[in-house]
């Protein structure tokens, strides 16, 4: 075999590999490698298609950050009509909807199969022999826009089917859906940029779907959930619920959750349990969807102009309360951002109390029409912010009073602006305490330095007392300084005092983390920390090696430069590196003992946070999930353990309490002797 046949076949052996280990991930939640292995696969591929860009494919794992901008969306004709549903929000309807079925095929037997109803933007992608060669949105029904571009960066939608005998020709239709926390992410993003935050996640990811710029749309947390076919080729389906289980197999995520049933009635109560279950999804949920489960009485029963008649949608009313509003407040991000916020006369809400509501900005304001002292009615936008749907204005009294945004910042009175392209206000100047106060909340957070004892409270006195203006001057702070402030004793001066010290010795992507760097948050942190290995590398690196990187790109990438480039920025870090702090990222050398093993951390543990032991887990090869599911090895039940728990122990997965975990994890001793082993240092 020449050289450039054994390259061919090397290419072609690396994607199949990367393509399993995607799905491996992204739908059976069991993979096989740790991320930095997965980075590794995928940067020798991505080697070696540039050595030989005659060996390059579109279907490539490679091909995922997308490509050049795009100057239009070329107009496509389904093959098959995308049909809508009928929908209704009466149960009386659904039993109407059973009493036609069964006359229009009264000898048949047959069931009802009932899958979430996702509120995302419909898709159809065409597979040809297995590649990924269109997607196409809905459109009219009859012709969608050609989106392949942009659905080629989610992850989750395999580029190749994972069949070694894939039909000639399947087309199957789903939801593109922006996942709630990624959402709530991006929109905090947005807001500390200057942007229009999105009004839901719906609207999120059609805006995601219609950018120009591929690179772009890979920097947004889309997924998508397939279930239902189009123009079919080389393969047939007896039942949906058969259906459902091939595309998982090719590779493509279906729904978390369905129910089987023959009588329409226990169908009724299967769709209260599936409200139940509403803020358990990753996705916004909006109802049930029941379709008769043998597709061999599709065509008998027959369609409508819009709809086929053997579906049906069942909306559940959306989660609302009324309530006064009866001030706006604004908060100082720590980018300097203002954004209004209404305090609420207390209501129940979703499960919980809500009293507050963001307002985005003045625009948003205006363009709502909101008071002070109007009755409101608020929802929680994408299940997790609580948002103002809309004024009560027949219930206005005259009392009502406009609102106006500040001409200085609230906090410090300096000068506000608003940035050209952006349509928030901002305070300019660096050292305002709100913005320190949540840069050092920031810095001092679990997820970054973890220091024991900084709490808000504390934060805001040592900013108050003028003791420290950035992260860095923690590390300079004298135990007879902070006993000086209030409610402060020695056993807690001590603590605060270790805790500082402590913190010099995290992870380098822990620091970064912490310093607030805008558009990278904790994956993003991780990933410069492994790649540049120390802070001088970072520092010096240019744009055009940042947007090369996988989870960077030239939107994160050109925030590290401009943050890094800052002399405040150069000051901070000098000052850091001076008090000792560690800015080196160490080979970790991590063991694989706990290998295909996913867990799920819930409640509070005693010798160890949550974070703690997610690290530990994840240094031995384990993977630590947020939510429960068949896929989950174990679930670790702390004090006050609540859903989590229950929905383990009715999903049969084994349940650890803190002392087993410690017991499975072993000693962090016994993991440095595993590591110098596999390093040839064991005896």
């Amino acid at each position: 075999m020449t050289d450039k046949a054994q390259t061919k076949q090397r290419i072609k052996e690396l994607r199949a590999e990367i393509e399993r280990h995607n799905q491996l991930y992204y739908i059976n939640a069991a993979p096989e490698i740790t991320d930095r292995e997965y980075d590794q696969l995928l940067q020798t591929l991505d080697e070696l298609e540039k050595r030989f860009p005659e060996f390059g494919s579109a279907t490539s794992p490679t091909q995922r950050v997308g490509g050049a901008p795009l100057d239009r969306f070329d107009s496509v004709a389904h093959a098959v009509p995308m049909m809508s549903l009928s929908n209704t929000y009466s149960k009386e309807e659904l039993v109407e909807f059973d009493r036609r079925i069964r006359k229009l095929v009264p000898e048949e037997v047959f069931n009802y199969i009932l899958e979430p109803k996702i509120d995302g933007v419909a898709i159809s992608l065409r597979y040809e022999n297995g590649e990924l060669v269109r997607a196409v949105t809905r459109g009219d029904g009859t012709t969608g826009d050609d989106v392949t571009s942009n659905v080629r960066t989610i992850q989750s939608i395999p580029l190749r089917l994972a069949d070694m005998m894939p039909p000639a020709v399947l087309e199957v239709r789903g939801e593109i859906y922006m996942n709630t926390t990624g959402f709530a992410k991006l929109n905090e993003r947005r807001q500390e940029t200057g942007k229009e935050p999105f009004a839901n996640p719906r609207n999120a990811c059609a805006g995601s779907l219609k950018l120009l710029d591929p690179s772009e749309v890979a920097q947004r947390p889309l997924d998508a959930i397939f279930y239902a076919t189009g123009q079919l080729d080389g393969i047939s389906f007896e039942t949906h619920e058969q259906m459902l289980q091939t595309l998982k197999s090719y590779g493509l995520r279906i729904t978390p959750n369905y129910w089987l049933n023959q009588k329409i009635e226990e169908l009724l109560d299967q769709l209260d349990t599936l409200e139940s279950m509403r803020h358990e999804f990753p996705f916004e949920m909006d109802g049930g969807v029941i379709k008769v489960n043998e597709r061999r009485l599709y065509e008998e029963l027959g369609y409508t102009a819009k709809s086929p008649r053997w579906a049906v949608a069942y909306k559940y009313e959306p989660e609302q309360a009324e309530t006064t509003l009866h001030a706006i407040s604004i908060q100082v991000g720590r980018t300097g951002v203002l954004t209004p916020v209404a305090e609420l006369e207390p209501v129940q809400l979703a499960g919980s109390t809500v009293k507050r509501a963001t307002l985005h900005n003045e625009d948003e304001i205006r363009r709502k029409d909101i008071r002070i002292g109007d009755k409101v009615i608020i929802e929680k936008a994408g299940e997790i912010i609580p948002a103002i749907v809309k004024v009560i204005t027949e219930k206005r009294t005259g009392a009502e009073i406009d609102f106006s945004m500040p001409t200085a910042c609230p906090v410090c009175g300096s000068e506000v602006e608003k940035r050209e392209g952006e349509v928030a206000l901002r305070c300019i100047n660096m050292q305002c305490p709100a913005q320190v106060k949540s840069w050092l909340t920031h810095f001092a957070s679990r997820g970054a330095m973890d220091i024991n004892g900084l709490g808000e409270s504390l934060v805001e006195q040592l900013v108050d007392s003028g003791l420290v203006k950035n992260p860095a001057e923690l590390y300079s702070l004298k135990k007879v300084e902070v006993l000086g402030l209030e409610r402060m004793g020695e056993k807690s001066a001590d603590n605060l005092i270790k805790g500082i010290e402590e913190s010099k010795h995290r992870p380098f992507d822990k620091i970064l983390f912490g310093l607030g760097i805008r558009h990278v948050g904790k994956g993003a942190a991780s990933t410069l920390a492994n790649e540049f290995k120390n802070m001088d590398a970072l520092m010096a690196a240019d744009l055009q090696k940042l947007e090369t990187i996988r989870d960077i790109g030239p939107i994160a990438g050109k925030s590290v430069v401009e943050y890094f480039q800052a002399v405040e920025t150069r000051t901070v870090i000098n000052q850091i590196r001076a008090a000792g702090v560690n800015l080196e990222q160490p080979d970790n050398g991590e063991t694989d003992e706990l290998d295909g093993l996913t867990f799920v951390l819930t409640g509070s543990m005693e010798t160890m946070t949550r974070d703690e032991a997610g690290d530990k887990i994840k240094a031995r090869g384990g993977k630590v999930s947020g939510s429960v599911s068949k896929k989950t090895s174990y679930l670790v039940a702390g004090e006050s353990a609540g859903s989590k728990l229950t929905k383990a122990e009715n999903l049969g997965v084994t349940i650890l309490n803190e002392e087993q975990l410690v017991a499975l994890l072993g000693s962090d001793e016994e993991l440095e002797d595993q590591k110098a082993g596999q390093l040839g240092f064991g005896f």
